[in-house]
């Protein structure tokens, strides 16, 4: 047997292990000194589904498949994707060539034996596809040629089994572009036609969780999570606001959690400013308080785990929008909301909060971790980003409570490299403060 048709009978022993269980959810690349180990763990366990075991004529195996987990061997890999990039190449110039008959003839008397025709080889497309984009995830021609069939057949389980497969796709290469653009593009056509949009927006921000649980600092997962927020409810963005809470207080240093939490809560907000002026009171006050809990959670992380970034950046977002939001009405809200709430006639309280904050993350003991360092470094500029933001009637008052000359020191303890940057800096500040007493 020439090494053609033994990479043809490569290929039709792993579209057949697809086909016979199509519930196989999770795919990983297996070096074959490992699958012993696999054999015998399979032996020992009782409870599962027995395991099949392709091998080669060597007797080396090829796949293994057991409770709907697929192992393929990492020796077969190039041949197998060469076999199935060749077949699907050749399936995508029969089925373009179908089209373009069909269109330049259109003979009525053929059109059963068209269409059958046309089903026939748009599943030779879907089925060699889905062997190339098993094992290379970012061939995009693969992804391109399964957007041309499903866009002549939008029904909802089709669209639905294809999230299932770019899932499967995402098992072995989270951060897959392809893949995750892919999902939109399904999501963008179930939008448009289907009612079941809210379920399979939740079903995919667990999925995002799931995997940014094993795949860290994964970017493209998080921004497909944000992109889903344009499609949720207030219910449901109020819902993955809770739910995620738990997961983004045991993974402080990932800025996207952070970030989805912030996108979220700006999709709430804008949502109770399209609310009706009757309705505005209640939901203001709600807000205010969604806001005042996330500021006392985040403070509550800051001292909790010392010098992390993400953190302080998060703070910044909830202190710029509390601000201007529920302080200084800077912004054009539904309902008169610097009147409805205690917090907004007591400018100081926030101020006040702030400093007590500020003085607890300064303290660096003699034998610190760098950690605390950070802190203190983290929580002074944190200050001195404040004070621009604050408006210049509460920024003298601010900065009188403040006293920079402290705030300059402490900058100095925790980085001494930068000590011309903070100098700069707090040189500018007191300028500023100068010309506001005078105006």
């Amino acid at each position: 047997m020439n090494e053609e048709e033994n990479s043809g009978d490569l290929l039709r022993q792993f579209e057949q292990i697809l086909e016979s269980d199509p519930a196989i959810d999770e795919i990983g690349f297996v070096h074959p000194s490992q699958f012993v180990n696999l054999n015998e763990e399979a032996t020992s366990s009782s409870d599962s589904i027995s395991n099949v075991v392709c091998s080669a004529d060597d007797g080396s195996t090829m796949f293994w498949n057991r409770d709907h987990k697929l192992g393929i061997s990492t020796d077969v890999l190039i041949p197998l994707y060469k076999e199935a990039k060749r077949a699907l190449m050749a399936a995508n110039r029969q089925y373009k060539a179908l089209n373009s008959t069909f269109h330049v003839t259109g003979v009525q008397s053929s059109e059963c034996a068209s269409l059958a025709l046309d089903d026939g080889v748009k599943s030779e497309v879907m089925k060699h596809s889905r062997a190339v984009l098993l094992v290379s995830s970012d061939f995009g021609t693969a992804w391109h040629s399964r957007k041309m069939v499903l866009l002549k057949k939008q029904e909802l389980s089709i669209l639905l089994d294809e999230l299932l497969f770019s899932a499967l796709v995402l098992s072995y290469a989270p951060k897959s572009e392809h893949a995750w653009s892919h999902r939109r593009w399904v999501i963008k056509l179930i939008a448009g036609k289907y009612s079941t949009l809210q379920e399979i927006v939740t079903k995919e921000s667990e999925l995002v969780e799931k995997i940014a649980e094993r795949s860290k600092m994964n970017y493209r997962a998080w921004y497909h999570r944000c992109w889903l927020v344009t499609y949720m409810t207030t219910e449901l963005s109020l819902h993955e606001l809770k739910r995620s809470k738990n997961w983004a207080g045991l993974h402080v240093a990932d800025h996207s959690c952070f970030h989805y939490r912030r996108q979220l809560m700006l999709r709430i907000l804008d949502d109770r400013c399209c609310k009706q002026e009757n309705e505005s009171s209640s939901y203001s006050v709600k807000i205010n308080q969604l806001w005042k809990e996330e500021l006392d959670w985040n403070e509550m992380l800051i001292k909790r785990y010392i010098g992390r970034e993400a953190l302080w950046l998060h703070r910044r977002f909830l202190s710029l929008f509390w601000i201007k939001h529920f302080l200084t009405g800077q912004t054009s809200l539904p309902g008169d909301w610097k009147h409805k709430t205690s917090m907004n006639n007591d400018f100081g309280i926030f101020v006040d909060n702030e400093l007590h904050l500020l003085q607890s993350c300064s303290i660096i003991p003699d034998d610190s971790f760098d950690d605390y360092q950070a802190q203190a470094t983290y929580s002074a500029t944190y200050m001195l980003w404040l004070i621009k933001q604050i408006p210049d009637s509460g920024g003298v008052e601010f900065l009188e409570k403040l006293r920079t000359k402290h705030l300059n020191a402490l900058l100095n303890k925790a980085c001494p490299e930068r000590s011309s940057t903070w100098d700069s800096i707090m040189a500018y500040v007191e300028t500023s403060d100068h010309y506001a007493k005078e105006s």
